[in-house]
């Protein structure tokens, strides 16, 4: 039986999902996507890393530079408009957690290009306590017209649930239900298991490709949220489980990743170790990545690929 909605309610779903978000237009370079790839630990270990160096450098002459696919993750910091100037979603902005990133990747990404983002609410979600917003970027060359890839992060809103009018939950999506598959991580012994160490600076290095939340970089700030110290950014620590995806399964090459699933777990802290488990099923990828240090998970999820190595 309905009910009315609770007085205390601070989200109203079609007010929200009304709302049209600006088109944002931007332009990257060789020079940002070199310094992505840094900031995702690229050739941290080794600079002479041949699957690592043409992120980079133009290794062997070639005439650019090569983009790595969670680059296309970065491409959300530009966008214009944040989610608290839409109109029937209050929410407290230090209780929103960053809970899940989906990518799809249409076209390789240029070295240099000019991007065009369009931007909708793809699902909204009452669950109680908390509520979850699915908010889904597209993004277009901005000459050609082509679209180069799609983000979907998942947010949730702490305090902002219970907005429902009924006593079934709201739940709200705009894409197919199978469209991300369930992650199991397998009992089994990883197919491959890699080791990176981050840098004290990590966050440092990788806040300059957009992400600039004061967690990530003022002490103050990330006591104040409970943290010992500034944390690692949850895009950050899934760039480095993709490089390992690719440089294990994929030979080092990037073109081949089609899609990419992260579930941000854990924070981690700048210098810590972390340690990324794969398992290869057929053209999926599922991981799992530790921070060695706690042996604690912060990040699983899958990357599909358009296809493996023969010698894999």
């Amino acid at each position: 039986m309905a009910t009315s909605r609770p007085p205390s309610s601070s989200i109203d779903p079609e007010l929200a999902l009304s709302f049209n978000f600006s088109d944002t237009v931007f332009s990257y370079n060789e020079r940002d996507v070199a310094l992505y790839a840094l900031g995702v630990g690229a050739c941290g270990g080794d600079a002479l890393d041949e699957k690592e160096l043409k992120y980079v450098y133009h290794q062997d002459g070639q005439p650019f530079i090569q983009v790595l696919p969670t680059f296309g993750a970065t491409f959300i910091y530009r966008n214009k408009q944040s989610l608290e100037v839409v109109p029937g979603l209050h929410f407290d902005p230090t209780l929103l957690l960053h809970g899940q990133q989906y990518l799809e990747i249409y076209k390789p990404f240029p070295s240099n290009c000019c991007i065009q983002n369009k931007v909708v609410i793809a699902g909204l979600h009452d669950k109680g306590k908390a509520a979850i917003i699915e908010v889904q970027t597209t993004s277009y060359d901005k000459n050609s017209g082509e679209a180069l890839c799609m983000n979907r992060n998942t947010i949730y809103l702490r305090g902002a649930g219970g907005f429902s009018k009924s006593s079934k939950p709201y739940s709200y999506a705009n894409y197919p239900a199978n469209q991300i598959y369930p992650v199991k991580i397998p009992n089994s012994k990883p197919t491959f298991v890699y080791e990176d160490i981050t840098q004290q600076s990590q966050a440092l290095i990788y806040r300059l490709s957009g992400d600039y939340n004061p967690l990530h970089s003022d002490p103050m700030v990330a006591k104040n949220a409970g943290f010992s110290r500034p944390i690692l950014h949850g895009l950050c620590s899934l760039g480095i489980a993709v490089r390992a995806v690719i440089k294990f399964c994929c030979n080092g090459e990037p073109t081949w990743v089609k899609s990419i699933f992260g579930r941000f777990l854990l924070h981690v802290y700048p210098g810590e170790t972390l340690i990324t488990e794969m398992w290869l099923q057929g053209t999926k990828v599922i991981y799992q990545t530790k921070v060695k240090e706690r042996n604690r998970p912060v990040l699983s999820g899958y990357v599909i690929l358009k296809h493996i190595p023969s010698s894999l």
